[in-house]
């Protein structure tokens, strides 16, 4: 039975696109990400450990080691931005 050798060149040029779109994502999730793999499964601890993150350093993925809280951090709290109104 003969091989059909010009579909070969429609197939490896579909298979490198799928393979191209792939990367590109994975690239493109990843910088997003700074550089590390994608989240799944986030909880309620996790996403105020990300809101923390993100009102310590600007970015959901990003980390401190130093102890000390920037100066803003004091006033920016999450309880301030849920319109809390006190009446008397």
């Amino acid at each position: 039975m003969p091989v059909p050798w010009e579909a070969l060149i429609p197939f490896g040029l579909l298979t490198s696109m799928f393979a191209a779109a792939g990367t590109l994502f994975n690239v493109s999730k990843m910088a997003q990400n700074q550089g590390k793999p994608v989240r799944y499964n986030i909880d309620a601890w996790d996403q105020m450990m990300m809101e923390r993150d993100r009102r310590l350093t600007g970015h959901i993925r990003g980390q401190k080691s130093d102890p000390t809280p920037p100066e803003d951090f004091e006033t920016s709290s999450v309880w301030y931005t849920h319109g809390v109104a006190v009446s008397r």
